[in-house]
């Protein structure tokens, strides 16, 4: 917090990052009063704004190695601001169809897919690689927090005004972002040089990576981890209905517990100065241990009280995974990169939650925290075994820094 660029972010993604979760909350109670409660509706709007990762994420990366990070995001958040404008009119004019509803989620996905691995590889060029685990987990902070804030607003807001203020309020909270850098000084970012426009350069990434057996282990690890372990909104809503008998306020409790843990583990993590690959396989073992203590927790209060720990490690986790990629590559590299790890992390959930859906249907709805923690730590075992004795020693032991200084992966 002491980089007055970093500190111009924070606050912008503290109050954006509030208003993101608080327009998720109001677009899924719009599209079920347009829809009288389909659920059906509701997961192909999800589904649309998931879409344009999978089918573009990799090319979001390549832009993000090709342009300016800091102009990129004033134009991909000025754009997320827009569609929230927009979906806010068609609310407050009773206008709103489903099929706007859906366009409207699209879109948003698309500029999703360009925001990602620019928002992430921007990190390093405010605050340079020394501080770029620390910035990692603050703004894993930020999230975590304004995912319990957010929802909590949305809920009183649309209960005493409806759901299109709440997208008028979220279009605006963009703009504490767009002033943030547009405030930025520039020479006193870590900027490098920008990678020429030429072709095969999404190929050349995806060759990178699989030259490189360290970055593969990594990619495996998140796949699985995040396709079958954290899938906590709907595991977390089994249990809460289906094993506790609880109604829709515990089930809020438990993730407001999950988040509590996912914020300490973020502002942890946030001490550590230099991400270690040990680090990573450690907190992905102990997250899948301590899901599968979670799921066969006698009582609610039991239940409630491993979440935390849970979040934790589960954040331990993604930080350590997220600054570990991004320092283990050159910087002419590293939007490609992180374009491929964001595809691989965000979308795998929607090819593991189905799975694990059904797991749980047919074994009981305790299933679906066990086979996720069994998962997850089968994949950090499996990974290192296979990938021993050389790939593995080397992933366990310092590596020497890369010719840019930003390479240190230990």
């Amino acid at each position: 917090m002491r980089n007055r660029n970093y500190r111009l972010f924070a606050t912008g993604q503290v109050v954006s990052n509030s208003g993101t979760w608080m327009q998720r909350v109001a677009q899924d109670w719009l599209i079920l009063s347009l829809t009288h409660g389909s659920g059906t509706a509701l997961g192909i709007t999800t589904g649309l704004q998931f879409l344009p990762l999978l089918l573009f994420g990799l090319y979001g990366g390549v832009l993000a190695d090709r342009f300016p990070k800091r102009r990129i995001l004033m134009i991909t958040q000025a754009v997320m601001g827009a569609l929230a404008l927009l979906l806010g009119v068609l609310a407050l004019t009773g206008t709103a169809q489903v099929w706007h509803v859906y366009a409207l989620a699209f879109g948003l996905g698309v500029a999703t897919v360009v925001d990602n691995p620019t928002r992430q590889t921007f990190a390093v060029e405010m605050v340079g690689p020394n501080d770029l685990s620390n910035a990692i987990a603050l703004n894993s902070a930020i999230f975590n927090t304004a995912r319990i804030v957010g929802p909590a607003i949305a809920g009183v807001l649309i209960a005493l005004i409806g759901t299109g203020p709440v997208f008028i309020v979220n279009a605006a909270s963009f703009g504490a972002v767009l002033l943030g850098l547009y405030l930025m000084r520039e020479d006193e970012l870590y900027v490098r040089e920008r990678v020429p426009r030429a072709k095969g350069q999404l190929r050349e990434g995806l060759h990178y990576v699989r030259e490189r057996r360290d970055l593969v282990m990594l990619l495996i690890i998140v796949f699985f981890v995040a396709a079958f372990g954290m899938n906590f909104q709907m595991t977390t809503a089994l249990m809460s209905r289906e094993v506790f008998h609880s109604g829709a306020s515990s089930f809020g409790l438990a993730s407001t517990m999950l988040a509590v843990g996912a914020v300490s583990g973020s502002l942890l993590a946030a001490r550590r100065k230099r991400p270690r690959m040990r680090l990573m396989l450690i907190a992905a073992a102990f997250f899948g241990v301590l899901e599968i203590v979670s799921g066969v927790m006698p009582n609610y209060g039991l239940f409630l009280v491993m979440l935390i720990p849970t979040g934790v490690a589960l954040l331990t986790f993604n930080t350590t995974a997220n600054a570990v990629m991004q320092l283990s590559v050159p910087a002419w590299m590293r939007g490609r990169v992180m374009g491929l790890y964001m595809l691989v992390f965000a979308g795998s959930s929607p090819i593991g939650a189905p799975l694990l859906g059904w797991l749980a249907e047919v074994f009981g709805p305790r299933s679906g925290l066990v086979i996720g923690g069994v998962v997850s730590v089968a994949a950090v075992m499996g990974v290192v075994a296979v990938m021993a004795p050389r790939t593995a020693l080397e992933a366990l032991r310092p590596r020497p820094r890369m010719a840019d200084g930003l390479g240190d992966t230990e």
